[in-house]
């Protein structure tokens, strides 16, 4: 019995010299990042923008890895299966990772025990905002209007299910009102439907936004950020009405489950570091992206509770998807 302890102790005490070895001479090679979407999208373009600071930091390249299919949950679940040597990380967008687990009756992964939380990279907010015709200029006012006509103001999304969606159901379920969704498929149609009249309202990010409001076809009625955004000071968040409001197109870097916390701590840093940098700062602006501030136990937490909120408003909308 001894013996067989003492092979125990032996072998994690190896375990422990090799991945501490691991972690000082990281990296020297070449990391892989995995982006679930296509490029260009925001997510695609905040991590290259990180990578121009990343890949000197580390003195390795980051090759970029687009794996767009199956609402994100292809990308991700790559990640998930990779081994934790911080060769292949995931960079993603945080709503969808927290949507997720409870939109698919099935994955293929645990979106919060597989994976090691390095860092929210940056996030840029989501507008509300309406037809001119429909004679609303402020959240409140949207609200007593949706109260006196209820289910009669229609609100287009880019899919059931889509971020676009699920704040609506957000905002529907803090306000207590009843509105009607109607789903368009992707985003450039569901704009489209609110300039023309055809829906009332819909959520957009704002550099699609801001064109049409800057020539009155659009209303800004607020922010989804907790906070006011500098480009539009005048416009309101949504949680000065309804307070704890906070959504955003956040996107985070994971990697694997039981990397080494010091390759962790390391990535984080350094990707802190490069937030700061000033072309990764002018990029970041052409998104409307705010650099995150969070520890990676931060993060942690901060998947948590968005994870479970969520749940409950995926579990309130009935959208479910196979």
């Amino acid at each position: 019995m001894k013996k067989a302890a003492a092979r125990v102790i032996l072998a994690a005490a190896l375990s422990l010299c090799v991945t501490h070895a691991i972690a000082q001479s990281y990296p020297t090679r070449p990391i892989r990042m995995v982006i679930p979407w296509p490029a260009g999208g925001i997510t695609d373009v905040i991590a290259r923008a990180v990578n121009l600071h990343l890949a000197d930091a580390l003195g390795q390249p980051i090759i970029i890895d687009n794996r767009p299919g199956a609402g994100g949950t292809l990308g991700v679940g790559i990640v998930a299966k990779a081994a934790p040597d911080g060769y292949t990380l995931l960079m993603h967008d945080i709503m969808s990772h927290c949507i997720t687990p409870s939109l698919y009756t099935s994955l293929s992964y645990d979106a919060l025990k597989d994976f090691e939380p390095v860092a929210i990279v940056a996030g840029s907010p989501i507008v509300l905002v309406a037809n001119p015709a429909l004679n609303v200029r402020t959240v409140p006012q949207l609200i007593a209007l949706a109260k006196a006509k209820p289910r009669q103001i229609n609100y287009a999304s880019s899919g059931a299910g889509a971020i676009t969606h699920l704040a609506a159901v957000r905002m529907e379920r803090m306000a207590g009102i009843e509105l009607t969704h109607v789903p368009y498929k992707g985003s450039v149609p569901a704009a489209a439907s609110v300039i023309s009249g055809e829906t009332g309202i819909s959520f957009s990010t704002l550099p699609a936004a801001l064109p049409y409001a800057k020539t009155g076809r659009l209303v800004l009625l607020a922010v989804s950020f907790p906070k006011r955004v500098s480009q539009i000071p005048d416009v309101p968040t949504i949680a000065e009405t309804l307070n704890g409001y906070d959504l955003g197109l956040y996107s985070g870097l994971w990697a694997p489950k039981d990397t080494p916390r010091s390759i962790v701590r390391t990535l984080h840093a350094e990707t802190m570091k490069g937030l700061e940098h000033p072309k990764v700062k002018e990029i970041l602006a052409t998104v409307s992206a705010v650099p995150g501030t969070l520890s990676p136990d931060q993060f942690a937490a901060f998947l948590a509770k968005e994870t479970r909120e969520w749940g409950e408003i995926v579990r309130a909308s009935g959208v479910k998807v196979e």
